[in-house]
């Protein structure tokens, strides 16, 4: 009876912390976001150009496919992207009739911009706000929450 009560709290810890960090990760990415300042750009434009400086260049047709939209959707969001400067499109050398979609330099100045001042807010907030000690838990945290994620 004992086992199956401390079985029953240790689900309900993990319901809840499960809770808290999907809350908490929320608002950090938020937070993240406002620093990098992307938040001038849509959630779908942002899984572009996230894509294309992950992956690299890439059709309409690859973009949809990898974030299951229609070609069509994809490119009313590409369109913006090219309009604002941030994408550019080149005939597929293979296929003329396909165009290759790549970030500009523009958008790659802006992408590293926006990391370095990702990277600047966290160090400035851990370092402002942490304690070594507090810092040393932190970091046993981000080991447990990368054995999370690697799962």
């Amino acid at each position: 009876m004992a086992k199956e009560k401390k079985q029953k709290s240790g689900t309900a810890r993990a319901a809840a912390l499960a809770t808290e960090l999907r809350v908490v990760f929320g608002r950090l990415k938020r937070r993240l976001r406002e620093q990098a300042g992307a938040d001038q750009f849509t959630g779908s434009q942002l899984a572009v150009l996230r894509h294309l400086y992950l992956q690299g260049p890439a059709t309409v047709t690859a973009l949809a496919k990898a974030e299951g939209v229609r070609p069509q959707s994809m490119g009313a969001t590409v369109a913006g992207l090219e309009a604002s400067g941030f994408v550019r499109g080149a005939p597929d050398p293979a296929d003329g009739r396909q165009t290759i979609l790549s970030l500009t330099d523009t958008c790659l100045q802006m992408i590293k911009a926006g990391q370095a001042a990702r990277d600047d807010w966290l160090f400035r907030a851990i370092q402002t706000h942490l304690t070594s000690a507090e810092q040393e838990q932190l970091a046993v945290g981000v080991a447990l929450l990368k054995r999370i994620v690697d799962t």
